[in-house]
């Protein structure tokens, strides 16, 4: 198929990484072009910076894929005196569609920390962090026979007792309840001061738990009784496939920690910037945990998971100095950011070039060779 439009590729690129995985924060999709645009060209970077836009213009680029957003926070102008503006304006004025896969590209299979992890030769992946389905909540409410379906039908009105593809999900078990009204009751059933026994039914069903206080509510409004039995229990989260924050895996051979880092180095792409190693360089390491970006929110997670060294960027002195005092902490290897996300764009390049055959089209795909870390050299204090 010779006649793929860009929103062809954005729509792909969203099925693989739905645009809802991403951070409340976050601002991915299409921020500058025109879908509709015939398609010829893709160009991957992990930047939308100048430079990147440069090259998009001189290999004839119809849409670029960034890791990176360029609009995540608002601006008041994009005159082409800042250096969004100029973005933004080169690409209008080329043509170009820029689209962004950030942090709904971090979790998933062959996303980001995936990739990093592929790169570093890890085997037996599994989420660091992982997903977990919307969470539920798990209700037991008890409500006398007769009044029974209309209190689980005020539940399911309401979303309770959904599950998957299926709805009004219940499970029903009769038995015996007593209570006893006080001076202050005014019973639906029984008498004050009086033992009463009644047949009740137990009705239990799960709802999402952003919809507790509708369920209890719907509860209170369909049941007979002044004071409603019901219990309320939050269930454990179930991991959502193999989506998750960072990864851990297993080296193919133990190796040092001094020629692990010399090995991390090897196999990220060539940059100017420094690799930073906290640890004792003799100690062993086998079990591994990356995570793509800036991943001091998962030090304490690798820390639990039992790894030997933890592979990420940005960490602060604080966090790691904390955790190196922890007596069973891993040793920890902060590389460059843009180094450790650019690992993700050959695997994106290899995942758009074997659909693009199957659609029989003739659109190329180039990964951007520019180093965009800003960072431009490194120097190391004398012994």
């Amino acid at each position: 198929m010779s006649d793929l439009r860009v929103r062809d590729v954005i729509e792909l690129l969203d099925s693989w990484y739905p645009p809802h995985h991403a951070d409340s924060w976050d601002a991915v999709g299409t921020s500058v072009g025109d879908p509709s645009a015939p398609l010829r060209r893709i160009l991957l970077a992990v930047d939308p910076v100048q430079a990147v836009v440069d090259e998009a213009v001189a290999s004839d680029a119809d849409l670029v894929v960034t890791h990176h957003p360029l609009m995540l926070k608002g601006v008041h102008s994009v005159a082409t005196t800042t250096p969004k503006g100029r973005v933004v304006t080169d690409l209008v004025r080329h043509g170009i569609t820029l689209h962004t896969c950030h942090t709904n590209a971090d979790s998933p299979a062959l996303g980001v920390s995936d990739s990093m992890a592929r790169a570093l030769g890890l085997t037996d992946l599994a989420p660091l962090d992982p997903d977990v389905v919307d969470p539920l909540d798990a209700w037991v409410v008890y409500a006398p026979r007769e009044a029974a379906d209309a209190v689980a039908a005020a539940m399911h009105d309401v979303g309770a007792g959904a599950v998957g593809d299926y709805d009004r999900c219940q499970f029903v078990s009769d038995g015996t309840g007593s209570f006893r009204p006080g001076g202050g009751a005014s019973p639906a059933i029984g008498s004050v001061g009086e033992v009463e026994r009644v047949d009740e039914t137990r009705i239990e069903m799960v709802a999402a738990r952003h919809l507790r206080t509708a369920v209890l509510a719907a509860v209170r409004s369909a049941h007979p009784y002044e004071e409603v039995a019901y219990t309320v229990a939050e269930m454990a989260g179930v991991p959502e496939g193999d989506r998750g924050s960072g990864r851990l895996g297993l080296l193919p051979e133990p190796m040092t920690l001094a020629d692990f880092a010399a090995h991390v180095v090897r196999a990220l792409p060539r940059h100017h910037s420094a690799t930073r190693v906290a640890g004792d360089p003799d100690s062993v390491i086998s079990r591994v945990a990356v995570c793509g970006g800036s991943g001091d929110f998962l030090l304490d997670r690798a820390r639990s998971a039992g790894v030997d060294a933890y592979v990420t960027s940005d960490l602060r002195h604080h966090p790691v100095s904390e955790l190196r005092e922890q007596p069973d902490a891993p040793a920890v290897v902060d590389v460059p950011h843009w180094a450790a996300e650019w690992t993700w764009l050959p695997v994106l390049a290899d995942r758009l070039r074997g659909w693009l055959a199957e659609q029989g089209s003739t659109v190329q795909v180039q990964v951007s060779g520019l180093v965009t870390d800003p960072w431009t050299s490194h120097l190391g204090s004398p012994k």
